[in-house]
Formats: structure tokens, sequence, C-alpha cells
């Protein structure tokens, strides 16, 4: 299935539309059935209102999180485990940036891993792989941006670069047919924390034996009226917790599909 398709399907399953659409059957269902319009409507706007609150979307987000920790607390004394390799996933591109002469370039979630990842290979000395292809028809594949980016602003070299993937799944096959030709399975996953949960079963799955290293996690300032006020950037951080739900039921569905 295309990254378009698959992206023009969850859409309609994730927030914001999918709780307008509802809202707007409530409201064609007014002049109809008014006895299941006015529950409607108010599902609709319970649920809007509730993605949009800083406390419930950051709440649903530390669920996801809850199931990886930081790599430094994976051990009693605080060392890392030991891997052969660090691979890094794509999370976006900052299209046709002025500042960068109209260049494809690295998004924020990209950047954010990159930081981590080039820390972590200052560490180790491990030899980095970049995942990331080109989903939405860029120029530019995100592994190419991401390497550039390593060496250029980081200073930190990249081993491999895989740049046909367009999903996650794609990442762990491709990247797993990259390293198997040089005989590593054992790797440093780094990714989102909120996206390493859904990231580390799929890697796991096609063969890697996975050392999750995950980065940026939700933290709380302090917990106050405003936490329960809607805003839109709480609104995208539950299409974000809706997003990894899916595609974690999606992949077990896969699965066992497969296995059948």
């Amino acid at each position: 299935m295309s990254w378009f398709v698959t992206n023009f399907i969850a859409a309609f399953l994730l927030p914001p539309l999918s709780l307008l659409l509802m809202l707007a059957l409530g409201i064609v269902l007014l002049y109809r059935r008014r006895k299941f319009a006015k529950p409607l409507i108010l599902i609709a706007f319970s649920l809007l209102w509730i993605a949009s609150t800083p406390y419930f979307a950051e709440s649903a987000l530390l669920m996801l999180e809850a199931r990886t920790v930081a790599l430094g607390s994976q051990h009693p004394n605080g060392q890392p485990q030991i891997a052969d390799a660090i691979v890094i996933l794509g999370g976006g591109t900052y299209f046709h940036a002025p500042e960068y002469a109209g260049q494809d370039t690295i998004g924020e979630a990209s950047l954010a891993r990159l930081r981590y990842g080039a820390k972590l290979q200052r560490e180790t000395g491990k030899q980095i792989l970049v995942t990331g292809g080109k989903p939405l028809g860029n120029n530019i594949s995100e592994a190419q941006q991401m390497r550039s980016s390593l060496e250029q602003d980081f200073q930190v070299p990249v081993r491999w670069v895989e740049g046909a993937s367009d999903n996650t799944f794609e990442n762990a096959r491709y990247s797993f047919q990259t390293l198997q030709k040089v005989g590593i399975k054992k790797i440093y996953l780094v990714t989102h924390a909120c996206h390493m949960p859904r990231a580390a079963e799929v890697f796991r799955r096609v063969g890697f034996e996975v050392v999750e290293a995950p980065t940026i996690f939700t933290t709380h300032h302090q917990v106050d009226l405003l936490a329960f006020l809607p805003n839109a950037e709480s609104l995208y951080g539950s299409k974000i917790f809706a997003h990894e739900i899916i595609g974690l039921l999606w992949y077990r569905v896969r699965s066992v599909i497969s296995n059948s």
C-alpha cells in the first residue's frame, strides 16, 4: 500500500477529521433523526475538546512512552547495552527551505533524532545508518538529507544510507537487508519515544536485536488551569497518539494474516 493511500485512509481515522465528520453527521441528523443527533454532537464536541487539552494529550503520549526508557536507564549502573551499529529513523522533510537556497532539508522531528544519534555515535563510536525515502516525491530522500546534516552540522560520519523506504515497516526491512550484508543484527534504534514501541516491534520482527535509544520524551512543566484548555498543539499530540495506536494494531493484524 502506497504512502499516499495509507495516509489518506489514516486521515479519516485520526483527529481532527474523524471528529469533524462525526460532528457534521450529527448536524445533518438534526433535521432527520434528532433523537440520535444530539448525543452524536455532544460526543463529537466532548472528544474534540478532550483531544485538544494538554493534560489529555500529554497523558496519552506518556502511556506510549512508558513502554520504553532512556538508554542510560536500561542498565542498573547507567551503562547502555552494547550494539554494533546505530540506526536513525527519518522524521520528515522541510521542503524548499528559503534559508537553504530553496533546497529540501531535514524537518524538526528528524533534527531531534539526529542530535541524539550524533551524541550516541560520539559516546559509542558505532557507525550510523540513516533511513528514510521520498514518500512525498521530494527530490532528495530523507536519508540523504540526514546524512548531509550529520556530516556538515554535527561533524559525524554516516556509513550507510537507506533511501528507498516510505514507512516504518520498510525502514526496518531495508535497513536489515543493508546491515545483514556486513553481519550486523544488533542495533541502537533512534527515534521519538512515542514512536519507539511501534518501531522497535517491527525492527525486531524483521530480524534485528534492538537496543532502544529513544529521544524527545513528553515531560511536564506544571499542571494548572491551562492544562485543561484546548489548543492546537495538544490536538496534534492526540493525533500522534492515535496514529501510533492504529499503527501498532495494523502491524499485529498484518502479522496474524501473514502467519495464517
